[in-house]
Order: structure tokens, then C-alpha cells, then sequence
């Protein structure tokens, strides 16, 4: 696909503006990617990335930008045997002015269990939580778009 785009955008003065409409043409009905737990998904041909087309894969940005991210670096974490102590936790807390009392996995001195259908039902909702927004954004570009029409009309 991406070697037809590109053979597609050609070199002249309307390159750039066919490439974002075709861009955008192509890659708005591909089908969004969700977050799930592999525990209960049986077929592992569901894993791969379509895009990057490769059989296994975890997305993850900084953990401080979206919950489903920290529940990832979480679960590697505990998949590594990785665990912090009460008197550790507590000193990263203070340090950061951060209290994660009521936060799933906040103080594990053990590695983390979780079963796998509550981590599911977090990916579901994670999910749900990225799919509002996406709406919500696009409903915004859709309203500044008429304002901007009606002013310059």
C-alpha cells in the first residue's frame, strides 16, 4: 500500500495536498486498533500488527500519558519478576508529591497477579475511553470547520 501511495503522490505542485487526502482517504477505514488482554483471545494470529506487519505486538508510549500504558509497563514488569518494596514505594511517593493509594499494583511487594478477565475488562474499558475521544475530536474539527465556512462565507 505504501509503495502505491507513494508511486501515486507524484512530484508536482499538488503532491503535497494529494498526499494528505489520499492518506487520509486510505488509513480512516482501517479498522482502529484495540487494546486486549492475550489471556483470553485463543487465536494468536489476532497478536500481529497489520501496519507493521508483524505476528506479536505491545503498544506503549510514557507511561504518564494514558492509563492502558501503565498497565502495560505493569504487566511487563510483573512478567520480568520485577517488584518494589513497601518502604521503596513509599519513598518514590514522597519524592513525587504522589499518593497511588486505590491504585491496582501501587505497593506489590510480590510479583503482580492479576486475572486475566479483569485485565480485560480494563482493556474494554480503555477501549471505550479511546473510542469517545477520537469521536469527540473529530466532532470538534467538524464544528470549528463550519464556524471557520460561515465566517469566511
Amino acid at each position: 500500500l505504501q509503495k502505491s501511495l507513494k508511486e501515486t503522490f507524484g512530484a508536482d505542485k499538488y503532491s503535497r495536498a494529494r498526499k494528505e487526502v489520499l492518506t487520509y482517504m486510505f488509513s480512516r477505514p482501517m479498522q482502529m486498533a484495540l487494546y486486549f488482554c492475550t489471556g483470553v483471545l485463543e487465536d494468536e494470529t489476532l497478536f500481529c500488527h497489520y501496519a507493521l506487519n508483524v505476528p506479536f505486538y505491545t503498544h506503549f508510549t510514557s507511561p504518564i500519558r494514558r492509563y492502558a500504558d501503565i498497565v502495560v509497563h505493569r504487566l511487563l514488569s510483573a512478567s520480568l519478576g520485577a517488584c518494589c518494596s513497601q518502604a521503596g514505594l513509599a519513598l518514590q511517593q514522597e519524592a513525587r508529591g504522589v499518593s497511588l493509594s486505590g491504585v491496582p499494583f501501587a505497593g506489590a511487594s510480590a510479583p503482580i497477579k492479576m486475572e486475566k478477565e479483569a485485565i480485560q475488562k480494563q482493556a474494554d474499558h480503555c477501549n471505550d475511553r479511546k473510542m469517545a475521544s477520537k469521536r469527540v475530536q473529530e466532532l470538534s474539527a467538524d464544528l470549528f470547520f463550519s464556524i471557520f465556512v460561515r465566517v469566511r462565507a
